[in-house]
């Protein structure tokens, strides 16, 4: 009864209503521990579900509506857990808007996967024509991921950039060109975003390059 006082005092003092979540989230959560069951973190034991609910959880926190938060859930199935056949289903079972989003942050359909070079740079192209809905879920996943890479590297020091296809220099070149590009539509993510690449190259000593060197 206490909860419900305080948060109907909440809504008089602010005009507001949380956003409605129901059990499409509650699906979504199912299907995704479903395909990712058994994935962990690039070289740790950490469950990949747990990065699903962290990019989910700062898309709500960002004001990101039910289907924003299903589709951060679901941002990973199509690219490591089967392809189109994947997408399709994610349309069919949670709607067009989901899978356009979904789709969005996938920089890669098929398996095995193209050159990791190549990728990055096809789906920062990609991220340039993207709409807010995609770029917000997009942003908080790399938000999330470079405060995790920035936790690790406190922790670990350089021996954590063996886990990344980039290795460091790759690596930061990556999140520094997603995170100039995503400024250019500034929110609350994006703006973490900006801090936490800034953190992490002071952490590491490294200021920004351009391009990506042509040898790592």
């Amino acid at each position: 009864m206490k909860r419900k006082q305080t948060n109907s005092r909440a809504k008089a003092s602010t005009g507001l209503r949380p956003t409605k979540l129901g059990p499409r989230l509650q699906q979504a959560f199912r299907y995704a521990a479903k395909w990712h069951a058994g994935q962990a973190r690039k070289s740790t034991i950490v469950p990949y579900l747990s990065h699903l609910m962290a990019v989910s959880s700062l898309v709500l926190e960002a004001g990101g509506d039910e289907d924003l938060a299903i589709a951060a859930l679901l941002h990973d199935i199509v690219e490591d857990c089967g392809g189109m056949p994947r997408l399709r289903e994610i349309r069919k079972k949670f709607g067009k808007r989901v899978a356009h989003i979904v789709e969005g942050c996938t920089d890669t359909f098929v398996e095995p996967k193209p050159d990791w070079i190549e990728r990055k740079r096809g789906y920062l192209e990609e991220v340039k024509h993207a709409d807010a809905d995609t770029r917000l879920v997009s942003a908080s996943d790399k938000l999330h991921n470079v405060r995790t890479i920035l936790a690790d590297y406190r922790k670990d020091g350089d021996g954590i950039w063996i886990r990344f296809n980039g290795r460091k220099e790759g690596t930061l070149w990556y999140y520094r060109a997603l995170s100039e590009e995503y400024a250019r539509t500034p929110n609350r993510i994006t703006r973490e975003l900006e801090i936490a690449v800034a953190q992490l190259e002071q952490e590491v000593g490294w200021s920004a390059r351009g391009d990506f060197p042509a040898q790592t």
